[in-house]
């Protein structure tokens, strides 16, 4: 496995990201405890979860997973860069959500307890607050830094200008602010490359793409049907998705049985390629499954599959692949 720092920090971390969010709805605790292990043994240190996750309101059902695997002990925490988020709601009062300064420290101590640990390394906003001063959240976070309770902050689903907007928030306040920003991004979805990818490379920000297979579609799913397996892709917003987008899906399955590569590791593989990109995370249900994905850190895609890809899969500027503003301006 290999490694990188996570934005401009001295943080290092896997160049795939474990992501925890079937642990508990998907995934049993002894299974998940399993896949946390075998991650492990790749090399893998980087885990990603979040407060909401477990999907019971209140209850942090997967930071309970990982916190009694953490409690087995073998080095297991020291050994794992653990990030979890906050903003999603944990009750029904009117302070269990958002990113107040109130909720920011209860949500913190909770996830602490959950986690079974002292501190969290990387803890994010799952979202922006478009209520809540970033005064007040820089106020908040840094008093949890100084507690010792949280090492490094990120972001999630934030625009290019909200990373500015805190960057600069942050560096008023001589606080080292985002080494991270959490977004979708895959072949099928790069609106991140208009301006968020180039405000957080500006800012140092190290981006982590979520659904790094667009909810499967990128994963061999025509190959899957064709076999007869049952996949996410098949009812819903994704059939509808598959059936827009078959031609290029095809063409790319094509492409990547000319490779001799399963395709979700060539999509895994062509994020690792995108610049300023630190690791995507990958959601395995089975230990099988994580197995597999280890192949994407090994590919290397010459210049022709990339352009062939682009091809496939465009940039969403219109005049081709140039970030703002010169993607609508000049």
């Amino acid at each position: 496995m290999e490694y990188t720092h996570l934005g401009r920090s001295g943080l290092s971390v896997s160049r795939l990201c474990l992501g925890t969010m079937n642990f508990g709805p998907e995934t049993s605790e002894s299974d998940s405890h399993a896949i946390m292990d075998r991650a492990h043994e790749h090399g893998i240190n980087f885990f990603d979860t979040a407060n909401v996750y477990g999907w019971q309101k209140g209850e942090g059902i997967t930071e309970q997973i990982i916190g009694r695997w953490f409690a087995t002990g073998g080095g297991r925490r020291e050994k794992t860069v653990i990030a979890t988020k906050l903003y999603g709601s944990m009750g029904d009062w009117p302070n269990e959500t958002f990113l107040s300064a109130l909720n920011i420290r209860r949500a913190c101590d909770a996830s602490l307890k959950r986690l079974q640990t002292d501190h969290i390394d990387l803890y994010q906003m799952h979202h922006v607050d478009r209520s809540t001063p970033w005064d007040e959240i820089w106020e908040a976070f840094s008093v949890l830094r100084q507690q010792g309770k949280v090492l490094y902050f990120g972001s999630s689903n934030f625009a290019g200008w909200h990373l500015a907007q805190a960057q600069e928030a942050a560096r008023a306040r001589h606080f080292l602010g985002l080494v991270s920003e959490q977004s979708i991004y895959n072949l099928l979805n790069r609106w991140v490359e208009l301006e968020v990818l180039p405000a957080a490379r500006h800012y140092g920000v190290g981006v982590i793409p979520w659904s790094p297979l667009n909810g499967g579609l990128l994963g061999g799913v025509l190959r899957k049907q064709r076999e007869g397996g049952a996949s996410r892709s098949n009812s819903g917003r994704s059939a509808e998705a598959l059936e827009k987008h078959r031609e290029s899906i095809e063409a790319y399955e094509k492409l990547c049985a000319d490779l001799g590569e399963d395709p979700a590791n060539v999509g895994l593989a062509w994020l690792l390629h995108q610049e300023g990109v630190t690791a995507p995370i990958i959601g395995p249900r089975t230990a099988e499954q994580l197995d597999g994905s280890l192949r994407a850190a090994e590919i290397t895609l010459d210049a022709e599959v990339l352009g062939k890809l682009d091809e496939l899969f465009p940039a969403p500027a219109p005049n081709g692949a140039k970030p703002a503003p010169e993607a609508y301006a000049w």
